[in-house]
């Protein structure tokens, strides 16, 4: 009786532990097409190694098409480069972290993340500076501000708040509009001022405009701000505007009540203000809303309104250890502080909100 030879299926083997690597791999669907993802534990993490992901986010979105399709920036030349060899740097190079358009050369030796977003080389910095200078202003800011507009407005379909903020930011160097101004951080220094539009809470930029150093205030940033209501269909506008005490001027509080949007501000400490804190101080009426903090509503008209408004009072009662007499060399300078009688001595921080709103003080100190 002869056995049959023992067979060895090496090939077999090899087949199965093919299909178990591919089964762990993860699959990403690019610009190249769709490639397999795997992660190697003893690998060093680079700044664009999740950067697949996010392409595949980017293609499976129509962002970054239609960002490239839609920009006016155009080449006669035949031996000019490709729209997306040009703008894809600029995404790359932001989304590595880059703060400067001559880190784009970094990008030079980058042969994986570049062909998986289309491109066929990365241009260099000159040539990216150069593409900038050829975009018209009025063309390039409508394309970002639609482009970007692309990607909000879905999400305004549900109740909003619109947050306005100034940030201050530094300069070292002579870009243009580098002035000096009003500069916490850096005073004396030259400084750009970013006029900011968001979404409360989620922190969505929805615009950003970039203005000369010494226009921070509240007037400079109000014209973008009702242009980009005016961009928006009157359903997806916010349900009111939300800003600090720069925002409570006369001027902007009747523009928005002209336009038929509320609003909520922080009010200055002006003379006013404390004279009407000084009068609500020991009346009752004060609501609990949260934490120790209590409001009371009340009518105020400033000198520079043209009538009057309502306002919500906001006070916290500071611990009782930090109590100190009004007249000493060591009173609280920066809150003010208002002295109940000796028997119940106690000293209150105090806020004062300007608003539109008809709802309960409660609800408007929660916002």
């Amino acid at each position: 009786m002869v056995l049959p030879p023992k067979v060895n299926h090496p090939k077999g083997d090899t087949e199965l532990n093919l299909k178990k690597r591919e089964n762990s791999a993860l699959v990403a669907d690019t610009f190249d097409g769709k490639i397999h993802i795997e992660w190697d534990p003893q690998a060093q993490v680079t700044p664009l190694g999740q950067l697949p992901f996010f392409i595949q986010f980017l293609k499976m979105g129509h962002l970054f098409e239609p960002w490239v399709d839609e920009c006016p920036l155009s080449y006669v030349s035949n031996n000019a480069p490709q729209k997306v060899n040009v703008l894809g740097p600029f995404l790359l190079s932001i989304l590595a972290g880059h703060n400067r358009y001559a880190h784009i050369t970094r990008l030079m030796g980058e042969s994986v993340n570049t062909k998986l977003l289309g491109m066929t080389k990365v241009v260099s910095d000159d040539s990216a500076r150069r593409a900038l200078w050829k975009i018209n202003e009025e063309e390039g800011i409508h394309w970002l501000q639609e482009q970007l507009a692309y990607c909000y407005s879905p999400l305004l379909s549900q109740p909003w708040i619109l947050d306005a903020d100034v940030t201050v930011k530094t300069l070292y160097g002579k870009q243009k509009g580098a002035v000096v101004g009003y500069n916490p951080h850096k005073s004396g220094r030259p400084s750009h001022t970013y006029h900011t539009y968001m979404i409360a809470n989620l922190r969505l930029i929805l615009e950003v405009e970039v203005q000369d150093g010494d226009q921070s205030s509240a007037a400079y940033s109000a014209p973008g701000l009702w242009a980009l209501l005016n961009r928006m269909p009157r359903t997806n506008w916010p349900a009111f505007i939300r800003g600090d005490c720069d925002w409570g001027s006369d001027t902007i509080m009747t523009e928005a009540e002209q336009r038929g949007i509320d609003y909520l501000f922080k009010l200055r400490k002006s003379p006013y203000v404390k004279k009407l804190i000084l009068q609500q101080h020991c009346k009752p009426g004060w609501d609990k809303t949260h934490a120790g903090w209590e409001a009371l509503s009340a009518e105020l008209k400033l000198s520079t309104w043209k009538q009057l408004r309502r306002v919500v009072l906001v006070r916290y009662r500071l611990p009782e250890n930090i109590v100190i007499a009004p007249d000493s060399g060591n009173a609280l300078p920066h809150p003010l502080s208002l002295l109940e009688p000796a028997e119940d001595m106690a000293a209150f921080e105090y806020s004062v909100l300007v608003t539109s709103f008809a709802s309960e003080v409660v609800t408007i100190v929660q916002h």
